[in-house]
């Protein structure tokens, strides 16, 4: 067997198992282990594994209350702040999550989020929109609404 003959066999190999392995992947069970894997770092008191989750890009965008913050690091930088310490984090709970596929490389997912602290019990609704990247799924815009608590 001639050399270029092994070398497109090869090629061939590659091909036909690396796109096998791609249309094996779930990406609905990879962004459902993304946000669980987001909880887990939260409740650990651990913000950056937390921002895992987040592409590392200068347009990555979050929004909440009636501020747009863009940048992984200005948005890693606003959790560090508004959460400095474990009392103020809580305990995080995702559920109600729904998540539906855009394209091969998009998604966007609702849920609900709920955080269990001492002295209260915030909670409300995100919408996420999830891109795949080099490195994985990863969230490039993410809007965060709180409920108004009970008078």
């Amino acid at each position: 067997m001639s050399i270029l003959r092994k070398i497109s066999l090869l090629i061939l190999a590659a091909t036909v198992f690396g796109a096998s392995g791609i249309a094996a992947a779930d990406p609905t069970a990879e962004i459902r282990e993304i946000l669980h894997a987001q909880q887990r770092a939260w409740n650990r008191g651990d913000i950056e594994g937390f921002m895992n989750g987040y592409a590392r890009s200068r347009s990555t965008i979050f929004l909440s209350e009636d501020t747009v913050t863009r940048g992984w690091q200005t948005v890693r930088d606003r959790y560090k702040k508004k959460y400095s310490d474990r009392d103020k984090m809580g305990t995080l709970t995702f559920s109600d999550l729904e998540i539906t596929l855009l394209a091969p490389n998009a998604a966007i997912v609702i849920g609900h989020w709920q955080l269990e602290r001492k002295v209260d019990k915030p909670h409300g609704r995100f919408t996420l929109v999830f891109r795949h990247l080099r490195e994985g799924w990863r969230i490039v815009h993410d809007h965060t609404s709180a409920a108004t608590p009970p008078e």
